[in-house]
């Protein structure tokens, strides 16, 4: 592995750490909502990463959170796209004077979703992440399942699958590992605000 994106991932995990810390930090009452890592390996030795929370959200509410630009832009990252269909796909940019396309660009292609009940997002690594994992993430996805518990909950299960091995690999998982649970607790929020 070259040395320089050995640093750029130890530079996004710390970047990572502080915004969760922050985060974390300025959630208060109601918003102040619990994610939970529930992460596990297969029987096949596979390395499931899954991110639980419950909002006090209804399903269509969390489906909106999940399907719209407008929403998507308030609790995802500034600058977002969405092509929903199975084949489209969902773009995200952190950098807010950025435009889809632009260095730093998330592209998750949509490889299925049920209305109201499941997508699963292709994940493609960008330029951040070292050139093997990069090569190598032809199977990593993430599946998310909207599930009504009712009484105006709703449960949100994010598993990402299709992890490699080796060092690389590890440094990704734990840097997926700090984003997801950061991010979940962001949709957390934004759901629980909108009350």
């Amino acid at each position: 592995m070259i040395i320089s994106e050995t640093n750029d991932i130890r530079k996004i995990l710390a970047a990572t750490i502080l915004v969760a810390a922050a985060v974390a930090q300025s959630a208060v009452g109601a918003a102040a909502q619990e994610v939970h890592n529930t992460s596990y390996i297969t029987k096949a030795s596979e390395r499931v990463l899954r991110i639980e929370t419950v909002v006090p959200a209804s399903v269509e509410n969390v489906w909106s959170a999940w399907t719209t630009p407008q929403e998507l832009s308030r609790w995802i990252a500034p600058v977002v796209a969405i092509d929903l269909r199975i084949g489209g796909t969902i773009s995200t940019n952190y950098d807010e004077k950025a435009r889809i396309g632009n260095a730093g660009t998330i592209q998750l292609p949509i490889i299925n979703y049920l209305e109201k009940e499941i997508i699963t997002l292709k994940v493609q690594l960008n330029e951040s992440f070292p050139k093997r994992v990069r090569d190598e993430d032809h199977n990593l996805q993430e599946i998310v399942q909207i599930v009504d518990l009712g009484n105006g909950k709703t449960k949100i299960v994010s598993s990402m699958v299709g992890w490699g091995t080796g060092k690389d690999w590890d440094q990704t998982y734990e840097f997926f590992a700090r984003g997801n649970e950061w991010t979940y607790r962001l949709l957390a929020t934004y759901l629980s605000s909108r009350k």
